[in-house]
């Protein structure tokens, strides 16, 4: 039996070339589901608590934020990683 990959539609988040340089965004919104997912994974902060930083944000947004993210992962990962190399870059050429 083969596993077709299931096309999930997410209501909330969109991808907009001139907002946030096409990182995918909240609908309607500037924020990043890489903040999201920084706050989720790395910040330990739970979907009630990220609504509560973003009080313009709704649950079911947060909660589609991480779903699109789990289903898009490796490439999210990435920029992470990416991101996270070039802060260290610039702290150690701001530092030296």
């Amino acid at each position: 039996m083969s596993m077709q990959k299931q096309i999930i539609k997410h209501p909330y988040v969109t991808i907009d070339p001139n907002i946030s340089r096409g990182s995918p965004i909240i609908a309607g919104t500037r924020v990043r589901v890489l903040d999201i997912i920084i706050e989720y994974e790395y910040l330990g902060y739970g979907p009630d608590a990220i609504v509560d930083a973003h009080p313009h944000l709704i649950l079911p947004q947060v909660h589609d934020a991480l779903s699109f993210y789990y289903e898009h992962r490796e490439e999210m990962d990435k920029e992470i990683r990416l991101r996270k190399d070039n802060i260290e870059k610039l702290r150690k050429k701001i530092s030296s």
